[in-house]
């Protein structure tokens, strides 16, 4: 399967529909987001039952701007509507393999109670506890 392009028109659409999103923020002008992309198609064939998508950041700058994305290539991760991986630079396939498999292996009850734990942590002043 290859890369679905996310433009402002279908994001939303796409990250709700499905359960399990990689997404891939790039620019074509950028030698690391061109070195990452084969890394990237690679991926997305050994894993037809994952979405995997592209930004690109000039073209879809309000995108960017929404996510506060700094550098590119940056890699996000959305499992059920959560980003639960976002990190900057080009990753080798064995590490993209890696975390691809934590991602796939988290269990998304639990990220979902440590979210609102955090969220009422910041509501009452005094700040996520760890």
């Amino acid at each position: 399967m290859s890369t679905v392009e996310l433009t402002k028109e279908n994001f939303d659409q796409v990250v709700s529909e499905n359960e399990f999103v990689l997404i891939d923020f790039w620019a074509s002008w950028c030698g690391p987001c061109r070195q990452f992309a084969p890394v990237y198609e690679g991926a997305a064939e050994r894993h037809p039952d994952l979405v995997f998508a592209k930004v690109d950041t000039e073209a879809q700058q309000e995108l960017a701007a929404a996510f506060e994305i700094q550098s590119i290539p940056t890699l996000m991760i959305v499992r059920e509507n959560v980003a639960v991986f976002a990190q900057p630079g080009a990753l080798p396939e064995s590490v993209l393999e890696d975390v691809i498999g934590q991602a796939r292996a988290l269990d998304m009850d639990e990220v979902r109670q440590s979210i609102k734990k955090a969220e009422a942590g910041a509501g009452n002043g005094e700040g996520p506890k760890g």
